[in-house]
């Protein structure tokens, strides 16, 4: 699936107030099926609007870990001759254009195969150069951009890790907005809300720090130690162990068409309050935060061969990113509000696809 593609599935997950309301919570054991009866609420508060997640991922996402200084080089039109021994990455560097902006200007390709003495057109623009531990949205952030602008700017390609050194063109729809502030952290969620919107295809592909290598070997942590925010997390080569269910509960809704021509990119499951979370499946943890608004503490798995789980709505986090997890592992626990929900994603490569057509049947 494209990027583009990805996009047009109007990925925002601020779904919460299209989902149909349901049944009362239901206990651990308690039988397993599909609702669509009104939601039975006797405080009448709203529990996406009000939800409570008292112990909540209180550490700064990596994403946002390694703030990033709006310090683009303004870059002029102009010409470049080759010297024995360059490279055009060196040339990038030299003159503050990013490789591919000079590879287009000039019609290369991979390899960028360069002569002594060739003569490169050097394109005018603004170019930010990617410093360790920089990540696709905090720059985007930084220049008061999205991230699908800075991707579209400089068709960059998935995974979309990006790479340290590497020069990213700035568009000029930056000169638009201001730079929106970086969230401080304890800041309730709507103001963070308010300073930088998130959904869950930028985290998932903008979310990674940059790195200098192609390869990534990640290894579980201990407890006390998280994964460096310098290190990428890399999904499995393999996914053999396939799908089980997160939680306990009831689905209360499934995935697609919502009420207002909206869509629920996965489903919700009604649970006991602080109901545990487990994982889907055997994977890697890619990210625990509670950046993705409306849905408080998100956590995501890597599975390997592109599968993506993601769990919406937890309120306490037991697993930190980088973690090998297996199926059934707890990696977390839904809220004590009034009507306690997880909500429930599986992606293919990138793409949301229906739980309920790889999760196992219930009794």
């Amino acid at each position: 699936m494209t990027r583009a593609g990805g996009y047009a599935l109007a990925l925002s997950l601020l779904v919460g107030g299209c989902i149909p309301p349901s049944a009362p919570p239901q206990g651990a054991n308690a039988p397993q099926g599909e609702s669509t009866g009104p939601m039975d609420v006797a405080s009448g508060e709203d529990p996406y609007l009000t939800p409570r997640y008292e112990d909540v991922l209180d550490q700064p996402a990596v994403w946002e870990m390694r703030p990033v200084v709006a310090n683009a080089r303004a870059v002029s039109e102009g010409e470049h001759i080759v010297a024995a021994g360059e490279t055009l990455s060196a040339i990038s560097v030299k003159s503050g254009a990013s490789v591919a902006a000079i590879a287009d200007e000039n019609g290369l390709v991979p390899p960028y195969t360069i002569e002594i003495g060739q003569r490169l057109r050097i394109p005018s623009g603004r170019f930010h150069r990617v410093a360790t531990g920089e990540t696709g949205i905090a720059i985007a952030r930084a220049y008061g951009i999205s991230w699908s602008e800075l991707v579209a700017a400089n068709n960059l390609q998935e995974p979309f890790v990006l790479k340290v050194g590497q020069g990213l063109r700035i568009p000029a729809s930056a000169n638009a907005l201001p730079p929106a502030p970086p969230p401080a952290p304890g800041d309730p969620l709507e103001n963070r809300a308010a300073a930088f919107k998130l959904d869950l295809e930028d985290i998932l592909t903008g979310g990674e720090p940059a790195t200098p290598t192609e390869t990534v070997t990640v290894e579980a942590p201990t407890p006390s130690r998280p994964l460096p925010a310098s290190t990428p997390v890399r999904e499995p080569t393999q996914f053999t162990s396939g799908f089980g269910w997160p939680v306990a509960g009831r689905v209360v809704s499934r995935f697609g068409p919502a009420s207002e021509g909206q869509v629920n990119q996965g489903i919700e499951i009604r649970t006991a309050a602080s109901a545990t979370v487990s994982a889907a499946g055997d994977g890697v943890v890619a990210f625990v935060g509670d950046d993705v608004v409306g849905y408080g503490g998100m956590i995501l798995i890597r599975h390997g061969n592109g599968w993506i789980s993601a769990y919406g709505r937890v309120a306490t986090a037991k697993v930190q990113r980088g973690q090998k997890v297996k199926r059934g592992d707890p990696i977390g626990t839904t809220g004590s509000g009034t009507t306690p929900q997880l909500h429930f994603q599986l992606r293919k490569q990138q793409a949301p696809v229906d739980p309920l057509k790889q999760l196992p049947p219930r009794a």
